[in-house]
């Protein structure tokens, strides 16, 4: 039952980036190009998406999943070196490709080379972090 609710849900998170626009590279970049021709309309898709998370968030607090397991933890509030160095990395990603994981995914379902080389570099990347991230650990104590 899980798994057609984890399918049930992915296939609408698919379809919901598709209809957006999160999928078309040049729309997001338009977004993301504060200073030059700027696209606003990716803002309602974040609005809508960002909203209904923080209403979740405080739904979740002393409840437990409807099909079992546990809701996780908020994550911690503390802006510290992994996450300045992940979101800028992100960010960088974003802002090049015009894609992020979700839409990626989502991209291969209608071919294209370019989704598909992100997608590699993708995998690449979140095997190397950790290796990297052990060894800035190893080299620069975490303050």
């Amino acid at each position: 039952m899980r798994r057609l609710f984890a399918f049930i849900a992915g296939s609408l998170f698919g379809t919901g980036l598709l209809i957006s626009g999160m999928t078309d590279t040049s729309k997001v970049q338009g977004w993301l190009d504060v200073f030059g021709q700027w696209d606003p309309t990716l803002a309602f898709v974040m609005g809508g998406a960002i909203i209904p998370m923080a209403i979740a968030w405080r739904l979740t607090i002393g409840r437990n999943p409807a099909l079992g397991g546990l809701f996780p933890p908020r994550p911690e509030a503390k802006i510290g070196r992994n996450l300045v160095i992940g979101s800028t990395l992100f960010g960088m990603g974003w802002g090049l490709a015009g894609l992020c994981p979700g839409p990626s995914i989502a991209s291969l379902s209608y071919g294209g080379i370019g989704g598909t080389v992100f997608l590699l570099a993708m995998f690449a990347g979140m095997w190397f972090a950790p290796i990297l991230r052990n060894q800035l650990d190893n080299a620069l104590p975490a303050t």
